[in-house]
Order: C-alpha cells, then structure tokens, then sequence
C-alpha cells in the first residue's frame, strides 16, 4: 500500500468515525430538533456524490468512508423527517 492510500484511509476513518457520536446520539435519543433538514439534505446528496466520484476514479479510501457516512446520514436525515 503505498503512502497516500494509506494517508487516504486514515482520513478516511478518522472524518467517518468523528461523525459517528453524532448519528448514535440521534439514534438513541430520536431527538433531531437541532438538526437542520436543509443542511443534512445538502450534506446527504454531497456524500452520495463523493460515493459515485470515489467509485468512477477506483479511489477505495472515498468509497469505504462515503459507503459508511452515507448510510449514517441518509439514516438521521430519515428520522427528521419521520420525527419533525
């Protein structure tokens, strides 16, 4: 593996794992008053693009942190909608 795919998955993994507290927190607690819809709607489509640009250039690192943001967003921005 060379340095910057390595540098690529530390990134990757620390910006994923640093969005993790927040989508747990709204999980348990089912509380998303204080998220804004606007901006979690924005944020979901731009992760899906990262997805689909990590996947048209092979870049693993993108599409490995993405597949896992995205599913965690596109979750809480669900349940604002559901729990609005």
């Amino acid at each position: 593996m060379e340095n910057s795919e390595l540098i690529g998955y530390l990134a990757a993994s620390l910006t994923t794992t640093s969005f993790v507290p927040q989508a747990w927190l709204t999980f348990k607690t089912r509380d998303v008053s204080g998220i804004s819809l606007g901006m979690y709607s924005v944020f979901t489509t731009g992760i899906a693009m990262w997805l689909l640009y990590g996947l048209l250039i092979a870049a693993w690192p993108i599409v490995a942190a993405n597949t896992v943001t995205l599913a965690l967003s596109a979750s809480i921005l669900g349940m604002k909608l559901r729990y609005r």
